[in-house]
């Protein structure tokens, strides 16, 4: 199977780059052979050589991720990674991210439409939604509110990726976003359980959404980070939850003034 995928997105990949430089060997009236020639001096890439890398790019991400190989999917992370780094965050890699982070809460595949979830990879959803992180739109916080909302069955590790990159996107209208995370990280709270990774993940996206006055509604806010400072957790996640506390004690005393002044 997993052959066979890399056979097809190989073949898939030269189809698209053939394509491309038949199309522009036409149009400037070149040979196929000649096609090679257009590139730019110095290595750079031409707009259409640009265009077509990106292309074929996506197409390997969209289809890697929607297979059931988690080999093939790991392979769509380090092609998205690469594309990212390179400046190419397309709306279709975005797709394919979200595609992958909420594969175990939209998309669950069984063995016969029984037993447990053969697409069920934590690591894989994890990764998605950190970077995702890095695409700030509604579509991506959307998403990521969908992984949170589904804190009951989902891993704690994708729930603190999830939560961390909702903080970095920083939309919050009319406080869905903290009223979300609260929900999740609650959740574990009220079952008795301490997840350190999930708390301070939480705290520091809480810190980025009241930094960029997102947060209307402090004080519920603070009785979730303040479940941080109790229990099991450890000593350097009660700390940041402290500190958390002292910055949203501040900015409530900022939100404060600034409503009497402006009377």
């Amino acid at each position: 199977m997993k052959q066979l995928i890399r056979a097809a997105l190989t073949a898939m990949f030269a189809g698209v780059l053939a394509l491309g430089a038949s199309a522009q060997s036409q149009a400037s009236g070149q040979t196929p052979g000649q096609a090679g020639s257009s590139t730019q001096k110095g290595g750079e890439k031409t707009v259409e050589e640009a265009y077509l890398q990106e292309s074929a790019e996506t197409v390997m991400v969209r289809e890697l991720a929607h297979s059931d190989d988690k080999d093939g999917k790991l392979v769509a992370l380090a092609y998205a990674r690469k594309a990212m780094d390179g400046g190419r965050k397309s709306d279709e890699i975005r797709s394919s991210l979200e595609y992958l982070a909420l594969e175990n809460t939209e998309v669950i595949v069984r063995s016969a439409g029984l037993g447990v979830a053969t697409n069920n990879f934590p690591d894989i959803r994890a990764k998605a939604c950190e970077y995702l992180g890095e695409f700030p739109s509604e579509e991506a916080k959307d998403t990521l509110l969908k992984v949170i909302l589904n804190s009951k069955v989902e891993d704690p590790m994708v729930l603190a990726e999830a939560i961390r990159s909702l903080g970095t996107i920083g939309i919050n209208d009319n406080d869905e976003v903290v009223d979300a995370i609260c929900y999740s990280v609650n959740h574990f709270a009220n079952v008795g359980m301490s997840e350190d990774r999930l708390a301070i993940y939480t705290c520091f996206a809480i810190q980025e959404l009241a930094e960029k006055g997102s947060i209307k509604d402090i004080a519920t806010v603070t009785n979730t980070v303040m479940n941080f400072t109790k229990g099991s957790y450890v000593t350097p996640v009660k700390k940041v939850a402290l500190q958390t506390l002292e910055k949203l004690a501040g900015y409530q005393a900022k939100n404060n003034n600034d409503s009497q002044s402006t009377k």
